[in-house]
């Protein structure tokens, strides 16, 4: 079988990577494409994960949205119509929607966040199988677009799944230069605290204004005996951290092992989604400043203590974790293809 996978956002590929392994160890022939955006086609390369690149981001406007989305479906049309697929797979690319629909492929989107804005609901309406969390309730899916008879509803976190078989490597701290600044793979005897922050989501259906994000960045800076890794979404963040010139804030400039860096982090601190859920997978303590509309994943992490509000970053306690960071609850990626791979049985 020919399949079709769409990476449009810096998760992606790390979400479906063990599925586009497993698809291919079946004997399928997988192709992915994706689109200039953030840390997307960095992290693709990272993995090893051969793709074509097919236009880019439209930005924050609903306007440039849009025509970045009529832009780039109609190029992919012609790279797709060529391939013959017999399945589309994404994490909630809208692209890979409207060409599946015009070409009749049937597709399986995931999606962990049921407050999606309106080209997410039209994917979801597109697919023929859509994969969620079984944190996030059938009703709250079928209100936004998604029918039961589609829902694959799987246990824990998208990131127990992609994490599995995951080991870090001590090399994202030195390519970030944190020895020098007093940071090693030997945490424990390390005198400062490593805090990893990843900024909003600003060019989101979802995002909202946050606050939060300027005085946790402030209360960082102030704290000499911190050192923080800031991993930007997009250019404007990175440059905008940069400005600042803050001695203790380290900001890439390439993609990095973020997951690498997390596990050995004391702290993140998060005003998205992934990142969040992905400290919690492995074990680091974690505060979330997200100001949209809490999904219902986030409110059980949150309900069981795995996930803290910040809610006044000026008391935000700056101390070394103890316990050691790993996959806390690693889960096989095999459930994920075989729900999958209903949207063409």
């Amino acid at each position: 079988m020919r399949v079709w996978v769409d990476c449009t956002a810096a998760a992606h590929p790390l979400v479906l990577r063990p599925i586009v392994e497993r698809l291919r160890s079946r004997g399928h022939d997988v192709e992915i494409t994706t689109r200039e955006y953030g840390q997307t086609v960095g992290i693709l390369e990272r993995l090893g994960m051969d793709h074509t690149v097919v236009g880019r981001h439209g930005g924050g406007s609903t306007l440039s949205k849009g025509m970045a989305l009529a832009g780039r479906s109609a190029q992919l049309a012609r790279w797709v119509r060529r391939k013959h697929f017999d399945l589309a797979i994404a994490h909630g690319s809208v692209d890979l929607a409207v060409i599946s629909t015009l070409l009749r492929i049937p597709s399986a989107q995931m999606q962990d966040y049921e407050h999606a804005g309106l080209q997410r609901r039209l994917a979801w309406r597109a697919a023929k199988r859509v994969l969620v969390p079984d944190a996030i309730p059938v009703e709250a899916m079928v209100k936004a677009g998604a029918a039961e008879r589609k829902l694959v509803r799987y246990p824990g976190l998208k990131e127990d799944y992609y994490l599995a078989d995951f080991e870090p490597s001590p090399g994202v701290l030195t390519d970030l230069g944190l020895p020098e600044l007093g940071i090693s793979s030997n945490r424990s005897a390390d005198d400062r605290v490593l805090a990893v922050v990843r900024p909003p989501p600003e060019t989101s259906a979802y995002h909202a204004e946050n606050p939060l994000y300027d005085a946790v960045l402030d209360r960082l800076a102030e704290a000499d005996a911190a050192v923080a890794v800031l991993v930007p979404r997009t250019d404007r963040q990175r440059s905008q951290a940069e400005a600042r010139s803050d001695p203790g804030l380290v900001v890439p400039r390439e993609a990095i092992d973020a997951q690498s860096l997390i596990a050995y982090a004391d702290l993140v601190i998060s005003a998205g989604g992934t990142m969040n859920r992905e400290a919690v997978a492995l074990g680091t303590p974690v505060r979330t400043i997200f100001t949209g509309e809490l999904g219902a994943v986030d409110a059980k992490l949150i309900a069981e203590g795995l996930l803290l509000p910040l809610d006044d970053p000026a008391a935000l306690d700056l101390t070394k974790r103890t316990a050691h960071a790993g996959v806390q609850n690693p889960r096989d990626a095999d459930l994920l293809v075989d729900g999958i791979l209903g949207a063409v049985s």
